[in-house]
């Protein structure tokens, strides 16, 4: 009689168990808290702050870099650039594109001029359009 006893006593649980479903979400949470700083895109500039509004991007726009050691990058290329060689390598890239935009990130310890002649390159080499990116200022809300 021990026997049948013990399969009476055991029932189909019709309840959901909800615990693993709360560990899961709760580690998938962690995970997307630590990798969403490291993210972001692009090389370290101290970037000059300005109230003006954001300019639309898309993942293939193409962002030239210059640190404030006047190092010259182009998009993520960790290899810094010679400045003799950014308009053949930018009129390469440009030369099959329809859109032909530039976003220029310039460290704000940069002497103007040096911005000015990196611009006045880009422009033989055949870019159309240049945009520069800035910090919003402190205080303003970033949309």
């Amino acid at each position: 009689m021990a026997i049948r006893r013990k399969w009476a006593d055991r029932t189909i649980l019709s309840e959901i168990n909800v615990t693993p479903l709360v560990d899961v979400a709760l580690v998938l949470l962690i995970v997307f808290m630590l990798t969403a700083p490291l993210l972001q895109q692009g090389l370290p500039v101290n970037l000059p702050e300005a109230a003006a509004p954001a300019l639309k991007r898309t993942k293939k726009d193409v962002i030239l870099t210059i640190q404030d050691n006047g190092k010259i990058y182009i998009g993520d290329d960790k290899a810094d650039i010679p400045i003799d060689e950014i308009e053949g390598r930018l009129a390469a890239m440009y030369s099959k594109k329809q859109q032909k935009d530039l976003f220029i990130k310039a460290d704000s310890d940069l002497r103007y001029g040096t911005i000015i002649r990196i611009m006045s390159i880009a422009k033989k080499a055949g870019i159309d359009r240049i945009g520069m990116i800035t910090q919003p200022e402190k205080g303003e809300k970033s949309s």
